[in-house]
């Protein structure tokens, strides 16, 4: 393991709950991006946000950025940078709520856990791949999931009673099918659980497929039972469930589309439907990630070129999308989007701008309605609101 312990520049908002190191875990583990847990109260004042970067690039930062921002206005202010991880691009939460993990998007990829209360880097873990670009820890809170762009593959790590994690207990390469129309080789771009926890899925934009998993729970290993195969060259890149648990919504990179996807609990399987428009137009943008409100009523997708966000409304219970509208993200390239716990809030994380958005979310309309000046922050690419 590596980075024994991070330096904070400034000190960093107080970690939510307190921080016994052998804590049991909770239900849900937020990642930018999960759909948010309805709340029956607002929480009002300052609230801790985390923002991935690259620290390899020019005007990069410098780790993991820390800030706080007003749950009733949006305002984001910064409070400082937990040194010690290099290009953290991509950030999860334990379901505790004690632990943070980044991917370190390098040729030799690794994960990295950071103790929230005391803003220590607990190690660094290779991921037995290049460019790790997103990665989720299982409901349970023993398992972390990564996913390899780079070279294609899924990596499996422990996660003890303190947040640590282990030596790697799994590594699946996608090997089968063949890339697609302009791909030279697999692109694992996001793995995530299932609602129901049965299984993993992990999107593939090399190979133009989603792969569904069974995790052993005690061997933290991998088993696939199948494959969801979009239309050649759409580059999947992000999927997302809606709350009941049947459908998920699947973001395509490279032909510019979203699909809605049925879900199978039982087997794991997907089933990819048509492609969608993403009201863009006809100029060149690459959606990046998509998002669902707590009650499944609308979704939103964020467009790369275009440099907007798509409200989708939806319905029959999950199974169509009915595209209502873009506005603009006010910034440039908007590669992560995530919501605040109550899902008042939408943050977008613009990489070329090196800025983040906020917007209200009205909880009736979806409408978005954004939420005074974006935020700079240093080539940000990932936005993670507690």
């Amino acid at each position: 393991m590596a980075g024994a312990a991070a330096v904070t520049t400034v000190p960093a908002p107080a970690a939510p709950g307190p921080d016994p190191a052998a804590a049991p875990t909770t239900p849900a583990a937020p990642t930018p991006g999960s759909a948010p847990s309805p709340s029956p109260t607002h929480r009002a004042g300052p609230r801790p946000l985390f923002l991935g970067t690259y620290t390899s690039v020019d005007g990069g930062g410098t780790g993991i950025g820390v800030a706080t921002y007003d749950a009733t206005t949006g305002r984001i202010t910064g409070a400082g940078t937990i040194t010690g991880v290099g290009d953290p691009s991509y950030l999860a939460l334990h379901p505790d709520g004690r632990t943070l993990y980044a991917v370190n998007e390098r040729d030799e990829g690794g994960v990295t856990a950071v103790r929230l209360h005391s803003n220590k880097v607990l190690g660094t873990r290779g991921t037995g791949g290049s460019a790790p670009c997103h990665l989720s820890v299982h409901p349970s809170g023993r398992w972390l999931l990564s996913a390899n762009y780079g070279s294609g593959s899924v990596a499996v790590h422990p996660i003890d009673a303190s947040g640590a994690l282990g030596e790697r207990t799994d590594l699946v390469t996608h090997s089968r099918p063949a890339p697609g129309p302009g791909q030279q080789g697999p692109h694992a771009h996001q793995v995530i659980t299932s609602p129901d926890g049965g299984h993993v899925l992990a999107v593939d934009l090399g190979t133009d497929t989603v792969y569904s998993y069974r995790l052993n729970g005690s061997e933290g290993t991998l088993t696939e039972v199948s494959q969801a195969r979009t239309r050649p060259g759409a580059g999947p890149r992000h999927l997302t469930f809606h709350p009941g648990g049947r459908y998920a919504y699947l973001a395509n990179e490279v032909d510019n589309t979203v699909a809605v996807c049925a879900y199978g609990p039982a087997t794991g399987r997907l089933t990819v439907g048509e492609p969608q428009s993403t009201g863009t137009g006809e100029g060149t943008s690459y959606p990046a990630q998509i998002l669902v409100t707590a009650n499944g009523a609308y979704a939103y997708l964020a467009n790369r070129g275009h440099n907007s966000l798509t409200r989708y409304a939806i319905e029959a219970d999950g199974a169509r999308l009915r595209l209502l509208d873009t506005v603009p993200v006010g910034g440039d390239f908007p590669r992560q989007i995530a919501f605040s716990p109550d899902g008042r809030l939408l943050f977008a994380a613009n990489q070329r701008s090196s800025t983040v958005s906020v917007f209200h979310v009205d909880g009736e309309s979806g409408e978005l309605r954004l939420a005074g000046e974006p935020f700079a922050s240093p080539v940000a690419v990932c936005a993670l609101p507690l």
